[in-house]
Formats: structure tokens, sequence, C-alpha cells
């Protein structure tokens, strides 16, 4: 299995770098979209994309089960693009109906099991993955308690995620810079 991990900032052009890095791969591309049409302006960004892609790749979705998808459709002849690990984790966090004490999100069962499945999974995987994320932790720091858990937990997760990742690149103004290469 291949995998690889492309952060960026809003706008810096990381999922097309995924769509072109999957169109060169030659497998058949599976897309899994995280996000959920929760209102219009969310619809309207979501036909955007499918309408983006070539019209051959598949898209399914995974708001909350992410690793158990990835499990049923990882195959050594496809290539699937995960878009995105961080509006994957902004649906776990948003499931919660407190916040944790001490900000621990481990202290969320959701969060846990799902987090700690994907990691788990991802070595094992065959084929291609393309894991598409924020890199949200150059900003400010969030006012609220919630933002903060969300910006440290991305960050977390973006560096266990590289760790398993064969190759990670850095998308800023449409350029990709690549920051592992194994």
């Amino acid at each position: 299995m291949t995998c690889e991990l492309i952060l960026g900032g809003a706008r810096s052009g990381k999922s097309g770098e995924a769509e072109r890095r999957a169109a060169a791969s030659g497998l058949a591309v599976t897309v899994i979209a995280t996000a959920e049409a929760l209102d219009e302006e969310m619809a309207a960004r979501i036909r955007r994309h499918r309408a983006d892609r070539p019209a051959g790749w598949r898209t399914l979705e995974a708001p909350v089960a992410l690793a158990d998808t990835l499990r049923r459709e990882a195959a050594p002849e496809r290539c699937l693009i995960v878009d995105c690990l961080t509006l994957w984790l902004c649906n776990l966090l948003a499931g919660a109906d407190t916040l944790p004490p001490a900000a621990d999100a481990d202290a969320l069962p959701t969060f846990r099991r799902e987090r700690d499945a994907l990691l788990a999974l991802l070595p094992e995987l065959s084929g291609r993955v393309i894991l598409v994320a924020n890199e949200v932790g150059l900003g400010l720091v969030p006012e609220t308690p919630l933002g903060r858990l969300f910006r440290d937990e991305a960050g977390r997760l973006n560096q266990a995620v590289a760790a398993r990742c064969a190759r990670v690149v850095f998308v800023a103004a449409g350029l990709p810079l690549v920051l592992k290469h194994g």
C-alpha cells in the first residue's frame, strides 16, 4: 500500500493536488468525502467538487465511519482519496454532547474509537490512499474551548497520520512542497 498525506490551508490547492496524483496513478479512483450538506452553501460546495472530478470516478460519503469505508473500499487496483480528514474530525467532535473535561478528546468515545480505528488501519490497507487535511495550526489561537480542542486534535491527527504515510506534501498557493518522501 502507498499512503500519502496532503496538507494545506483553505483554498491552498490540496484537493487539486490529490486529484492530480490520483489521476496520474492510472488506477480506478474512488473519492471518500467526509463533508455533510447541512446547509445550502455546503451542498453547493459538494456539488461543485463532484462536478470538477472526472466522470469515471466514484464518490462515497463517510462523515464518521471512515475506517470502515476504507477497509471496505481499499484494493490493489484502486486509488482512494479521502477529502478531508479535517471535516471528518469536525464531524466527530460535533457529535459530542458536552465538551470533555480538561479538553481531553480521548474522553469522547466516538472520537477515540474512530480515530484509533483509522490509525490502526492505515498501515494495513492495500492499493493507494491519498489523505487530504487542513493545516489549522498556523493561525490564531481559537477563542473558544471547542475551537482550541479542534485545533489541537487536528494537529495531533495530522502528526499521527503523517507518521504512517510514506509521502507527506504541504500545499501553499497551489504549489506542493514535499515534506516526506519514503
